[in-house]
């Protein structure tokens, strides 16, 4: 698209590249197609226990349904291996690839702010657009986890339900390369989740490039190296707190002679 004149007014030039820009409305049939396979990639990218594991058959045949699509595909490609795989073999590939890596953890907000305190203040406004749409999660996730963020897209529609989806689209380029790299078959729920956004910027390449060669902000300026977390008080899940020094040894004087009861009180 060639620049607009420099004869046109600001406000005009941004209304007409926002214009370009906005995607086509989508039609009922297209919003329901695309809620289903955000429903189908939050069950996905979920941990493998044995309820999930029972219902491979029912999502094998679900996405089976699904109009073709390069979504439709990457999901068929998962649920083939999925099916293939015993209980145990899933569970330990789903702690490997999302509990034991950073660079392919589902915490979204890590990788835009990192451990700082800015990522606080996201989960917090993150849970409130939720509260404000009329959902409340149940507490037993961050309201970052990738598939409860898939979930609220999901209930709130295209628009401002996959606002957060857009905003940290970065973090999901950057846990499909990590899940690629390891030749995680969980790449292929990351590329079909990628297929419903918008196509990555120049912008967008350069900042995943500098998160792999750097990985994510970490503030240290006017923090104790470890944190200050004391008696009474929880470190966040993760991080490292080390053990409290123990009092230093009284040693009497030379010469003196303690008995027990002494020495006891």
């Amino acid at each position: 698209m060639s620049p607009l004149p420099t004869t046109i007014p600001a406000l005009v030039r941004t209304r007409v590249r926002a214009a370009v820009r906005r995607p086509a409305r989508l039609t009922p049939e297209e919003v329901e197609a695309r809620t289903l396979l955000l429903r189908l990639c939050s069950l996905l990218l979920q941990y493998p226990d044995a309820e999930l594991t029972a219902c491979r058959p029912v999502l094998t045949a679900s996405i089976e349904s699904l109009p073709p699509s390069p979504a439709a595909e990457d999901l068929a490609a998962f649920t083939t291996w999925l099916a293939g795989q015993d209980a145990e073999a899933l569970e330990r590939h789903y702690v490997e690839m999302f509990d034991l890596r950073r660079k392919s953890s589902l915490y979204l907000t890590y990788y835009l702010h990192g451990d700082t305190r800015r990522r606080g203040m996201a989960l917090l406004t993150l849970n409130q657009r939720y509260k404000a749409a009329g959902w409340d999660i149940d507490g037993g996730e961050l309201p970052d986890h990738l598939p409860v963020v898939l979930e609220f897209a999901a209930l709130a529609g295209p628009g401002g339900g996959e606002a957060p989806l857009r905003q940290h689209r970065r973090g999901l380029e950057l846990i499909h390369r990590a899940l690629t790299d390891a030749d995680s078959p969980y790449r292929h729920v990351l590329a079909a989740l990628l297929t419903l956004l918008p196509p990555p910027t120049e912008a967008d390449r350069a900042a995943v490039a500098q998160l792999v060669a750097e990985g994510p902000p970490n503030e240290e300026v006017g923090l104790d190296p470890y944190g200050t977390y004391g008696e009474g008080e929880f470190a966040p899940p993760g991080t490292f707190v080390p053990p409290m020094a123990a009092a230093p040894t009284r040693v009497p004087p030379a010469g003196t002679t303690t008995s027990p009861m002494e020495g006891s009180r």
